[in-house]
């Protein structure tokens, strides 16, 4: 099976292979450089296996890096197979969901949509339990306090020092399904009034009678800025999740039309006030 790939090992992968695309280097002459097989240099720039710092150094020769440049690939490759931030909960967190993990706390910035269920990042205790006893999401061997453990020290990374820039936008569905019961969603719900109140946290709404050609949410998904210093670029990613699967998309298209998207949607919604707002009726109501 496949090992989860670490974001210095992503990092390291999109600058060579923007690096060979810049210089006009095609993989086969990139693979005769090192010796090995253009399939080496594809896996290399997929992120697929890891690359020995003096392979590195000869493509960067190759490329044309500068020497602080170069420099910093380096290191990027003596610490690629540093192990995730999820690997202690290795358990409870299924292998397509691990690299997520990692990504969202390098993150300069998050801009996330949810169709039907408070994100992981904002939920209570009480919310998660429910979600997952409620729901029978758990398998005979998952352990419910170490999923709630693991779920809650994610959410460290809103108040650390430093954090990134988080932007949400929930539909109305998020807020009025009830999980877990009245009294669990109204301190839900008030954990998301006092979220708003960070100063890197934007949370927004998207009502039922929004009226927008973009006012509906399909599917779930989160834009991440991942910073790459000395670099020429930084690395973007969406995240697309559905019940029991992911996907990391790269490609520039998909992510400048998921930015189109999220656009479109955070427009339709609700301001930040209004949504503030919003969720201090819906938690009042809350029956």
């Amino acid at each position: 099976m496949a090992t989860t790939p670490t974001v210095r090992r992503l990092l390291l992968s999109h600058e060579l292979k923007r690096l060979r695309e810049q210089a006009g280097i095609d993989p086969d002459k990139a693979a005769r450089h090192l010796g090995c097989r253009t399939s080496k240099i594809s896996r290399i720039e997929l992120a697929q296996s890891s690359i020995q710092a003096g392979d590195v150094k000869l493509l960067s020769e190759l490329y044309g890096a500068e020497t602080d440049h170069a420099e910093i690939l380096l290191d990027l490759a003596r610490g690629q197979n540093q192990r995730g931030r999820w690997a202690g909960y290795r358990a409870v967190y299924p292998d397509w969901f691990r690299l997520f993990v990692d990504l969202e706390r390098d993150a300069a910035a998050l801009k996330s949509v949810e169709v039907e269920v408070i994100p992981g990042l904002l939920q209570t205790e009480n919310y998660i339990r429910s979600l997952f006893e409620d729901g029978h999401m758990l398998d005979p061997e998952d352990d419910i306090e170490t999923i709630i453990l693991a779920r809650c020290e994610r959410q460290e990374l809103l108040t650390r020092q430093d954090p990134p820039r988080i932007s949400f936008v929930l539909s109305e569905s998020c807020v009025r399904r009830q999980v877990g019961g009245p009294e669990v969603m109204r301190e839900q719900l008030h954990h998301l009034i006092e979220m708003t109140r960070l100063r890197n946290v934007q949370i927004q709404v998207l009502p039922f009678n929004a009226r927008s050609n973009a006012g509906h949410i399909a599917y779930r998904f989160t834009l991440l800025d991942i910073p790459a210093p000395g670099f020429g670029s930084t690395l973007d990613f969406v995240y697309v999740e559905s019940h029991d699967d992911a996907q990391y998309l790269d490609a520039q298209e998909s992510v400048s039309s998921h930015a189109v998207l999220w656009d479109r949607l955070q427009a339709a919604a609700l301001g930040p006030v209004e949504s503030r707002d919003f969720l201090v009726e819906a938690a009042e109501q809350m029956g």
